[in-house]
C-alpha cells in the first residue's frame, strides 16, 4: 500500500480488520483468523476491551505471573507482575525469599506531592505580574472549588499554586506551578482540569487588571499539563543484614560478595552507560507490577529516569554501602499511581491484582512497586557479580527458543537433559534442534 486511508476511524471493527487483512497481508483470511483468535468470548468483556482505546481490532496478551513470599516492613505480600521477558518474575521471587529470611524489606514513602504548570507568555512589567499574581491567588482556589471538593473530603485537593519566571531560559516565558496531593489516585484528569480553569482564570482576571497596559493584559496561555515528573512524590526501599548473614549457596566469601556488590553499584553511579541498564533492570520489576495494576508505566518510567539524571549526569537509582559490619541496599525514586480510578476500577485483571495486594492505598503500593524494582536490582547484580547473568537467563530463555521451532515432548526432554552440562546459548539450542530432526 502505498496511500493514505481515508475515514479508518468511522469503520466497523469488521471493516477495520478486512481492510487491514486485504492490504497487508498476502493471505488474509489467515491474519483475520489471528487476530480474532484472541478476542475473548465473552461479548460484553470483550467490548469493555475494545473501548479502553480507539480504533482496536483485537486483544495483545503479555503473560501475568506471581512473585510470593515479598516480606514488606513485617507484612508477607504476593506480587502479581505484567511482563514478557523471561526470569524477570523467577528473579523477583527468587530475592523475595532471600530477603524474607534477613529481616525483608522496609518501604517508606517519603512525600507524595503531585505537580501541574500552566504555561504562558506574558510581556510586560514582571513586577506587575507578580503583583497581579498575590491578588489573583486566592481566585485560582475558588473558581476549581467545585472541582476539589470531593478530594478535600478524601484528604486530598490543590496544596500551593507558584508564579516562576522562567524569562532567563526563553524570552516572555513563565508558569503557574501548581502542587497537588490526590490520595489513592493517580489524579491525572483531577490536576488537568484545575490547571485548564486556573489558566481561565488567569486570562479573565488579567482582562480586569487596573495596572496591566492593553498589551500586558493579553497574557498568552500555550499549554496546561500536569507533569509526570514528581521529585516530591518519593518513595524509599531499602534491605540490610549483617554481612555475614548475606552466605548461601553461590555466596560462600559473603564479605566478598559485598564488597563486589558496592562496587557494581558504584560503577552504576559513575557510568552512564552502565547505569542505562541497571537502571532497566529495576523497571522490569517496577513496569511489570504498574502494569498489573492498571497504572500508566511510560509515565513512571519518564519520570523516574528524569530523576535518575536529576544532579547533571544519569546515574543509578539504587545504592549501597557496608558500615561497621552491615550490608544495606536502598533506592529512592519518584513515583505516582493510584489505586482508584482509570483501569483500576475497569479491567478485570487489574481488579484481581489489586485483591491479590490485599487492596493497597496509593501509599502502600507504592512501596510494594519501589521493593519490587529492587529486588530486581538485587537479583541482577547477585547474577552478574557471582556466576554471571546469563546462566539463569538462558536457562527461561530455551522454552521461548523451543516454542518458537515448535519441538515435541520428546525433543524436549533430550534438550533439557544435553543442557544439564552444557553452556545454553541461543546457537547451541537451534543447532541440537537441527541434529536431532535430521
Amino acid at each position: 500500500m502505498n496511500q493514505a486511508v481515508s475515514g479508518f476511524s468511522k469503520l466497523s471493527k469488521e471493516e477495520k480488520i478486512n481492510w487491514i487483512a486485504t492490504t497487508y497481508f498476502a493471505n488474509p483470511s489467515e491474519a483475520i483468523s489471528i487476530i480474532k483468535q484472541y478476542w475473548n468470548s465473552d461479548e460484553k468483556l470483550q467490548q469493555l476491551h475494545d473501548e479502553f482505546i480507539e480504533n482496536t481490532i483485537s486483544n495483545f496478551y503479555l503473560p501475568m505471573g506471581i512473585a510470593p513470599n515479598f516480606l514488606i516492613n513485617g507484612k508477607h505480600k504476593t506480587v502479581p507482575m505484567v511482563i514478557e521477558e523471561s526470569s524477570v518474575v523467577a528473579a523477583a521471587a527468587k530475592s523475595a525469599k532471600y530477603w524474607s529470611t534477613r529481616g525483608g524489606f522496609k518501604a517508606t514513602v517519603l512525600n507524595s506531592e503531585k505537580i501541574g504548570q500552566v504555561h504562558f507568555i506574558y510581556k510586560g512589567d514582571v513586577q506587575k505580574l507578580e503583583q497581579f499574581f498575590i491578588q489573583t491567588k486566592p481566585k485560582f482556589f475558588h473558581e476549581t472549588e467545585s472541582m476539589t471538593k470531593n478530594m478535600q473530603k478524601r484528604g486530598g485537593g490543590i496544596l500551593d499554586i507558584e508564579l516562576r519566571n522562567k524569562t532567563n531560559e526563553l524570552e516572555n516565558y513563565f508558569q503557574l506551578h501548581a502542587t497537588f496531593e490526590t490520595k489513592d489516585s493517580m489524579g491525572a484528569n483531577f490536576i488537568n482540569s484545575c490547571l485548564e480553569q486556573f489558566a481561565q482564570t488567569l486570562k479573565t482576571e488579567a482582562q480586569q487588571f487596573e495596572l496591566f497596559s492593553e498589551e500586558e493584559k493579553n497574557i498568552q496561555v500555550v499549554m496546561s499539563i500536569l507533569s509526570n515528573y514528581v521529585p516530591n512524590c518519593i518513595v524509599r526501599a531499602e534491605v540490610s543484614c549483617k554481612v555475614e548473614d548475606l552466605a548461601e549457596k553461590k555466596i560462600e566469601n559473603p564479605t566478598e560478595f559485598a564488597e563486589k556488590f558496592v562496587q557494581a553499584v558504584r560503577i552504576a553511579e559513575i557510568e552512564p552507560f552502565r547505569a542505562v541498564t541497571h537502571n532497566k533492570g529495576i523497571m522490569n520489576g517496577i513496569d511489570a507490577v504498574v502494569l498489573a495494576t492498571g497504572n500508566d508505566f511510560r509515565a513512571v518510567e519518564a519520570g523516574i529516569h528524569a530523576y535518575a539524571s536529576k544532579n547533571g549526569n544519569y546515574s543509578s537509582l539504587s545504592h549501597a554501602k557496608i558500615e561497621n559490619g552491615i550490608f544495606t541496599f536502598w533506592m529512592e525514586i519518584p513515583l505516582a499511581v493510584g489505586t482508584v480510578g482509570g483501569l483500576t476500577s475497569l479491567h478485570p485483571l487489574v481488579k484481581i491484582a489489586l485483591e491479590i495486594l490485599g487492596k493497597p492505598t496509593a501509599h502502600e503500593l507504592m512501596e510494594i512497586v519501589a521493593v519490587t524494582g529492587l529486588a530486581q536490582n538485587f537479583a541482577a547484580l547477585r547474577s552478574l557479580t557471582t556466576t554471571g547473568i546469563q546462566e539463569g537467563h538462558m536457562k527461561m530463555h530455551i522454552n521461548n527458543i523451543l516454542n518458537q521451532f515448535q519441538a515435541t515432548k520428546e525433543e524436549r526432554i533430550t534438550i533439557a537433559k544435553h543442557f544439564e552440562n552444557n553452556t545454553i546459548s541461543h546457537a547451541s539450542v537451534v543447532e541440537l534442534i537441527e541434529n536431532l530432526r535430521k
